[in-house]
């Protein structure tokens, strides 16, 4: 394996795949770095032992990649599929960790390309358009853009951060032939990197890896680049792909460059390495038409529109086409409309050469993973395969007294449509019915998976109840396993105790503990079951107060780690219908802490707050004061504690086995399964 570092190829001893250590490839890291701020300098030409001043252009400091030498190689191969190579285009996924900054990159890149007029008012993480997306400063959905740099096109692909929407990042990798795995200056790899990385190179893409936020005052670039190293050794990957090329950006402020000391003043540094490191896509010019389709959009004039990377052929506006799924069904259809993105935007076009990403209309019944192929030699391409789902809750018609108030939508029918259409697009989720007609049960990555879906529906006017969250379990062998995460929090270091106490009674196995850089801040890593981390993040915000940053990504199915306590406290239950007085809440307040406030209406068996024992404590918070001679005195003034205020996401983590929380498109409440008391009694 050749270690390239400064302008041309510095060579290393080759590296033997079967006895990589990561001290070994740690010193290699290290002389490679310091070599190269040597060599960033100045030009070494191998052929004599001359060397030439060359500051005045930081871009000479770049990695020769492996990827442009492989091409040479695989020629002879791509004459025998008849495969070529498109050097005008580029299909890049930017992939990360939640927060390390790709949205921000993808702003700056937009603009430094002139995607937008000098004097347009363009707001920040301009890809995350979604409402949900900016209200909770995270990705959810995958998102297309274009940017044009000296002739050749750039097809970003923009994906989330969160490992419960890791179904995103598995669909768009099909679509592109590299990725920009961006790393933050400081944290260096996480969960969620690993996660990305371990797909990306299972597909044998190209990888460009960018320290972003290198302004940081304590980011330690040499730390990241052989944390980074030692994951791509850890996952497995080719020679070729360890020899990956390292960028270090401000996405804040723009500026890119190849040393982590000698940033350019824009984002040069990182096109120029796109161009050279990632190859175009590999097509079949002549080739039969072949599209995945690998998302899809719904517009109310043009309906579904299917997206996706042309493998094979040319595909052209109002032509005929055949739609092919795995199993070899197939049926026929025609392009009404055809699209590729330019820019910022969707641009009609007249046909799409092999190796674009596009966007197709007229095709109304095509779902993910689905074919769009030659009419009369048309082939499926192969399905795309993401994860299993890990955790499941049940959703059911809302059988509370407040029903039908709010909703718009609140029958069984309106909610197994709502839930089967979320199939369309969202692969990584399944549904099937439950035990009663009105009952259905949902699968999906995670409770944040299965929250945003919950507030999605609500904010499409439905009303229903839903259930705690539980682990899917597996029966290998007559063993019953459950899954296992890596958890890995951040906090502070005063506050580490309560921390480490709070994840070994939810049977969490610590492997790893370092300190961050000058912040005074602790990374602790966990291996700890999927059921240990329902309702952790309120009860660690507790024990950190409000410091520390929780993150998961799924690892492994083992061996059942036995019975845990999630919850210590019962809850406060409204003993009748009616609305909250002063009075009554006066007196509530000292079982617990309240959910209600004065004039809130109120049912039985509502969830009203926290007890402060275990167990449950029903509690009449509508008594009035009564009004007669011997009470007619003066007024005494009643001093209520503020109540707590649960957003749906702390409603599901808090809820357990008997009780349910009702969700409205004004409201969210808590309340008793009615069903399960029957059942203990």
């Amino acid at each position: 394996m050749e270690m390239a570092v400064g302008l041309h190829n510095y060579v290393t001893p080759t590296l033997n795949p079967n006895h990589r250590t990561s001290s070994f490839s740690s010193s290699i890291l290290r002389t490679q770095l310091s070599v190269g701020r040597t060599l960033s300098s100045y030009s070494f030409s191998t052929k004599s032992s001359s060397f030439s001043h060359s500051r005045r252009n930081p871009l000479h400091n770049f990695i020769k990649c492996s990827v442009s030498e492989a091409e040479a190689i695989d020629t002879v191969d791509e004459q025998k599929v008849a495969l070529v190579r498109r050097n005008d285009i580029r299909n890049i996924a930017i992939v990360a960790h939640v927060d390390h900054g790709k949205t921000t990159l993808v702003d700056a890149m937009l603009k430094q390309a002139k995607v937008f007029r000098d004097n347009q008012v363009v707001e920040e993480r301009i890809m995350d358009s979604n409402d949900l997306e900016r209200e909770r400063g995270i990705t959810i959905l995958s998102k297309n853009t274009s940017i044009t740099y000296k002739d050749t096109k750039m097809n970003i692909i923009d994906t989330p951060g969160h490992s419960d929407f890791g179904g995103e990042v598995e669909r768009v990798l099909n679509m592109v032939e590299g990725i920009l795995l961006v790393v933050d200056s400081v944290e260096g790899p996480m969960p969620q990197t690993r996660f990305v990385l371990k797909k990306a190179l299972e597909f044998g893409h190209a990888v460009v890896v960018v320290v972003n936020k290198i302004d940081r005052p304590s980011a330690r670039p040499e730390f990241v680049i052989n944390s980074t190293f030692e994951l791509f050794i850890e996952l497995n990957a080719s020679d070729e792909q360890c020899d990956f090329q390292a960028v270090y950006a401000s996405g804040i402020k723009g500026m890119a460059g190849l040393s982590p000391d000698n940033l350019a003043d824009d984002l040069g540094p990182l096109f120029e390495t796109i161009i050279r490191c990632i190859p175009g896509p590999r097509i079949k010019k002549d080739g039969a038409l072949q599209m995945l389709v690998t998302s899809t959009e719904y517009d109310e004039h043009k309906g579904r529109i299917a997206i996706g990377r042309l493998h094979a052929g040319t595909l052209s506006r109002g032509m005929d086409v055949r739609i092919c799924t795995p199993d070899d069904a197939c049926r026929f259809g025609k392009v009404s409309e055809l699209f590729v993105f330019e820019k910022f935007y969707r641009a009609p076009a007249e046909s799409v050469e092999a190796g674009d990403i596009c966007a197709v209309c007229g095709v109304g019944d095509v779902q993910i993973g689905e074919t769009i192929a030659d009419k009369n030699d048309g082939k499926a391409l192969p399905a795309i395969r993401v994860e299993e789902p890990t955790v499941k809750m049940a959703f059911s018609i809302n059988t509370s007294p407040f029903v039908g108030r709010e909703g718009k939508y609140v029958t069984s029918r309106n909610l197994r449509d709502r839930l089967y259409r979320e199939l369309e697009r969202n692969l990584a989720m399944k549904v099937e019915d439950g035990e009663t007609a009105d009952t259905f049960l949902v699968s999906g990555r995670g409770t944040l998976h299965l929250t945003i879906l919950i507030e999605n529906m609500r904010r499409e006017n439905y009303e229903f109840m839903v259930g705690p969250p539980k682990v899917i379990n597996k029966r290998v062998d007559d063993k019953l396993l459950e899954p296992y995460e890596i958890a890995t929090v951040e906090v502070p270091e005063e506050h580490v105790g309560p921390v480490v106490e709070l994840l070994g009674k939810r049977r969490g196995l610590m492997f790893d503990m370092q300190g961050l850089g000058s912040e005074g801040t602790t990374i602790l890593k966990y291996k700890i079951p999927t059921r240990g981390l329902l309702g952790l993040r309120n009860a660690i915000l507790t024990a950190s107060r409000g410091t520390a940053i929780l993150n998961t990504i799924f690892d492994s199915y083992g061996p059942w780690s036995g019975d845990m306590s999630t919850r210590d406290l019962g809850s406060l239950v409204a003993f009748e219908d009616g609305t909250t007085t002063s009075y009554a809440l006066a007196s509530s307040q000292e079982r617990g802490q309240l959910f209600v406030r004065p004039g809130t209406e109120v049912y039985k068996g509502m969830i009203v707050g926290i007890h402060q024992r275990p167990g449950d404590l029903s509690l009449n918070v509508c008594k009035k004061k009564a009004a007669t001679n011997v009470r007619s005195n003066k007024e005494v003034s009643v001093v209520l504690d503020t109540p707590m205020d649960y957003s749906l996401d702390d409603c599901i983590e808090y809820i357990q086995e008997d009780e349910l929380v009702e969700v409205t498109p004004k409201s969210v409440r808590m309340c008793k399964n009615a069903k399960m008391n029957k059942k203990g009694r």
